[in-house]
């Protein structure tokens, strides 16, 4: 018999892994990421301001805006996008950290004084208003109201009084007040006790020089004493005396008609509510004082490191 040759087959069986391996682990850790990235988008949306969304906004509608073609590769470093060109999340006025110097104030403490010196300006201008509202109702100073000046300077609300020919503030060359100049001045104390502004009183004349000339009693303290005696008035009227920090006499240093010396309209007292930042200079100028001088002698390390 022929010999029969068999086939050897070798049959291996593969057990098949219950469940899904590790594929589930990649799909968890891709959920998470995505989590993450979400709530950190969330938390950067919610600490951004309104003027930032609106540049991203603006940024996204118009994306070429930002990216002009000069400024391409040049590294505007004020730039949202790197080698961008201006940024979009700037608005008018805004202060960038970079734009300062690092001894200027931060951007939060810039935006808040701006914001307090506004509310400041609107304090003035509403006073003013009702100081006219008050000459207007008052008789006495209806009646003399040509003769009371209100303006908004650079240092906060200035009341004038001036004088007139017929109507004379103070007894000629004294620093005694009419019995008009009195109501009037206690009934501004009265007013202005309401602000919280300082204020700063200063008294002027005309150019006509006394007798005695320079020597003795001249303008220089006539207008010093005219200032004091207002100054007086205005707390007789009510107004806390801690009110005033500046009382001074100016002579005819600062005439108000310049073209005539004489004229008895430069004869007056000038009563500024201060704006906060022009107390603050004034405060300023007492702590530097103090610097300099040291029991009445200059003090060399502050000028040294002043120089410096």
């Amino acid at each position: 018999m022929a010999q029969t040759q068999h086939r050897i087959v070798i049959k291996k069986v593969r057990r098949q892994s219950q469940g899904h391996g590790g594929q589930w682990k990649i799909a968890y850790a891709d959920f998470v990421t995505a989590m993450m990235a979400f709530f950190l988008l969330m938390w950067l949306l919610g600490s951004a301001t309104r003027a930032q969304l609106q540049g991203i906004s603006d940024y996204f509608m118009k994306p070429l805006e930002s990216v002009p073609e000069r400024d391409i590769g040049s590294g505007d470093r004020t730039s949202l996008i790197q080698g961008g060109g201006k940024d979009l999340m700037r608005r008018d006025g805004q202060v960038q950290k970079t734009d300062v110097d690092s001894s200027e104030k931060p951007l939060s403490l810039r935006a808040a004084q701006l914001e307090l010196e506004r509310r400041d300006a609107r304090r003035l201008e509403d006073l003013k208003r009702r100081l006219e509202r008050l000459i207007e109702s008052n008789p006495t100073m209806h009646e003399f109201r040509k003769q009371l000046l209100l303006d908004i300077t650079t240092e906060g609300l200035r009341i004038q009084i001036i004088d007139d020919k017929n109507r004379p503030m103070f007894a000629l060359a004294r620093a005694e007040l009419e019995p008009h100049t009195r109501e009037i001045l206690q009934k501004l104390g009265s007013v202005l006790n309401e602000m919280p502004n300082k204020l700063s009183l200063s008294g002027h004349t005309d150019s006509t020089p006394y007798a005695s000339g320079e020597k003795n009693y001249s303008n220089w303290e006539l207008s010093a004493d005219r200032a004091n005696a207002s100054r007086r008035e205005l707390i007789l009227g009510g107004m806390n005396e801690q009110k005033i920090m500046r009382v001074v006499g100016l002579s005819s240093a600062v005439l108000f008609d310049r073209n005539d010396p004489t004229n008895p309209v430069n004869r007056r007292i000038s009563i500024i509510v201060m704006s906060n930042r022009a107390a603050e200079a004034i405060s300023k100028e007492g702590v530097e004082t103090t610097e300099v001088k040291t029991n009445g002698t200059v003090n060399p390390e502050t000028l040294r490191s002043r120089a410096g």
